[in-house]
C-alpha cells in the first residue's frame, strides 16, 4: 500500500520543516516542501496514485529510530522477552531496526547459531534486525568468517558476562580486534576489580547481618573499573586499527577517550551511551531498587551531567537502549547477590529523551541524530537512518504535545513491568512505518507485517 503523509513537520539531517511525503514500493518516493504544493505537477501527483492519505498537521515525521543494543532474549530466555513481544514494544516506541545481542541460550558463537536467529527474526519481528556474533577466547574462527554485509557487529565482552563470553585472554583478545571483519561492539568493565569489590561487600554484609541494597551496585561495578576497561579496548583498537564502537558509556573518566573533532563517518573509535545515564543518577537507587540494576551501573549526578554534555559536543556519538528484560519472579527481590542486571527500556527510549529536550538539554534535531542518523553512519547501514528520497521509509510520526503515564499495567514488554513506572514522560508515538508499511497506528498493530534484516555497506 502507497501512503502521502501530509503536512508533517519533518525533522531530518539538522532541519526542521513542514513538508509531505509520497510512500511507494516501500521506499520515500517525494519529499514535497510546503512551499511547492502549490506546484500544478505536485498537485496533480497527490490527486492520481491513489495512496492513502495521513493528515499530519501539527506532528513531527522522524526517521525510524534504529537501536544498536538490545537483549530480545531469544532463543532461550524467552520467560524474558521474545523477538516478537519486544520488536512489537519497539514499533510502539518509534524503533523500526534493532540489533541483538548474542547473549542467549545458546550464545550467539557460531555462524550457524546466529543464522537460526535470523530465521526466526524473520518469521516473527514487527522491525528490521540484525544481530552480532559473540566472540570469546577460542572462537575467533567463527568470527573471521562473519559476513560484513549482512552481520551488524561482533560483540566482545571485556568484563563480567554470562556463561562463557568474557575474553580475558591478551592473545585472542588481539586477534579479534586484528582480524574481525566488521564493527567490535565492546561491554567495557573490568572483571577484576568487579570481583574483589563482590567479595569485599559480601563479607561486609554477611558480617553486619545486613539487608543487602540496590545502593552498592555503583561501589561494587565502580567506575574505576569502566575506565580500565574501556582505556585497554581503545589501546587495542589504536594498536590494531580496528573498528571500535564502546558501548553504554556511563562515567566521567570515560570521556577522556573519545574525540569530537573529527567528522563521524572518519572516526574509527566511536561510543553509545543509553537513556538512563543520562536520566537517572545513584540517588534513584532508593527509591526505584533493582528495578534500576543493570550493567554498567547507573554512577553519580556528575557522571550523568558530564553524558549529556558529551552527548550534545559530539563526544559521545550515538544511543542505545540496552534492552534487558527480567521476568518478574528473576527481578524482583531482596537480595543484591541474586537479583540479575538489566531492564525493559525500548517502548520508551524516545519520550525519555524527549523529557531531556523539555528539560533545555538536547534539541530534537540533536535526538534525531543521535538515535537515527549516526548509528546509520557508524553501523554504515544501507538506505535507512534518514528521510531522503530512494531511502527504505522507515518513517515514525510524533504527538509532542501528547503525554504518556508509563506504569507496568500498560508496558508492551513481555516481563510486564519498567523501572519509569509511575512516571509522566513527553512525547507519544502515533504512527510507524517499517519499510512503508504502516504497522503501528494509535495502540493497532498490524500484527502480519514483518521487518527485513539489514545490509551494511562495507
Amino acid at each position: 500500500m502507497d501512503y502521502i503523509i501530509k503536512n508533517a513537520t519533518l525533522v531530518n539531517e539538522g532541519e526542521s520543516f513542514v513538508a509531505s511525503v509520497f510512500v511507494s514500493d516501500g521506499k520515500i518516493a517525494k519529499i514535497i516542501r510546503e512551499e511547492e504544493m502549490s506546484d500544478p505537477i505536485i498537485e496533480e501527483l497527490l490527486k492520481v496514485v491513489g495512496a492513502v492519505e495521513i493528515d499530519a498537521e501539527g506532528k513531527y515525521l522522524l526517521p525510524g529510530i534504529i537501536d544498536e543494543h538490545v537483549h530480545f532474549r531469544e532463543p532461550g530466555l524467552t520467560q524474558k522477552g521474545d523477538i516478537f513481544t519486544e520488536s512489537r514494544a519497539a514499533v510502539a516506541g518509534g524503533v523500526t531496526s534493532f540489533m541483538d545481542m548474542p547473549n542467549t541460550n545458546p550464545q550467539t558463537l557460531t555462524q550457524e547459531l546466529l543464522q537460526q536467529k535470523f530465521d526466526l527474526a524473520a518469521e516473527k519481528s514487527l522491525a528490521n534486525f540484525s544481530f552480532y556474533l559473540g566472540a570469546n577466547n577460542t572462537n575467533i574462527d567463527e568470527v573471521v568468517k562473519t559476513d560484513p554485509t549482512r552481520v551488524c557487529g561482533i560483540k566482545v565482552f571485556m568484563g563480567s558476562s554470562t556463561g562463557n563470553m568474557l575474553v580475558d585472554d591478551d592473545a585472542a583478545l588481539q586477534r579479534i580486534f586484528s582480524e574481525s571483519p566488521c564493527l567490535i561492539a565492546a561491554h567495557c568493565e573490568d572483571e577484576t576489580i568487579i570481583r574483589k569489590n563482590m567479595e569485599l561487600y559480601k563479607m561486609m554484609i554477611e558480617e553486619s547481618g545486613a539487608k543487602s541494597e540496590a545502593t552498592i551496585h555503583p561501589l561494587i561495578r565502580t567506575a574505576e573499573a569502566c575506565f580500565k576497561s574501556s582505556l585497554r579496548a581503545v589501546e587495542m583498537a589504536e594498536k590494531t586499527g580496528a573498528r571500535l564502537h564502546i558501548m553504554h558509556i556511563s562515567t566521567i573518566d570515560e570521556l577522556a577517550l573519545f574525540t569530537n573533532d573529527i567528522p563521524l563517518a572518519y572516526k574509527k573509535i566511536t561510543a553509545e551511551t543509553c537513556p538512563h545515564y543520562l536520566c537517572l543518577h545513584s540517588d534513584y537507587y532508593q527509591e526505584k531498587g533493582f528495578r534500576m540494576k543493570c550493567n554498567p551501573a547507573v554512577k553519580s549526578e556528575a557522571d550523568r551531567a558530564a553524558l549529556l554534555e558529551a552527548l550534545c559536543d559530539g563526544t559521545i556519538d550515538t544511543i542505545g537502549t540496552d534492552h534487558a528484560p527480567h521476568a518478574k519472579e528473576e527481578k524482583f527481590t531482596d537480595d543484591y547477590f541474586t537479583c540479575p542486571s538489566g531492564f525493559p527500556s525500548i517502548q520508551h527510549s524516545l519520550p525519555l529523551m524527549l523529557r531531556l529536550r523539555s528539560m533545555g538539554w538536547m534539541s530534537l534535531e540533536q535526538i534525531v541524530e543521535k538515535m537515527c542518523h549516526n548509528p546509520a553512519i557508524i553501523y554504515q547501514i544501507d538506505h535507512r537512518g534518514f528521510i531522503r528520497e530512494g531511502y527504505f521509509a522507515d518513517l515514525v510520526l510524533l504527538d509532542l504535545e501528547a503525554n504518556q503515564l508509563v506504569s507496568d499495567d500498560t508496558v508492551l514488554y513481555k516481563c510486564g513491568w519498567t523501572p519509569y513506572h509511575g512516571e509522566i514522560l513527553p512525547g507519544k508515538v502515533t504512527h510507524t512505518f517499517v519499510n512503508g508499511n504502516l504497522v503501528y497506528e494509535n495502540g493497532v498493530f498490524n500484527e502480519d507485517s514483518r521487518g527485513e534484516a539489514l545490509r551494511f555497506n562495507r
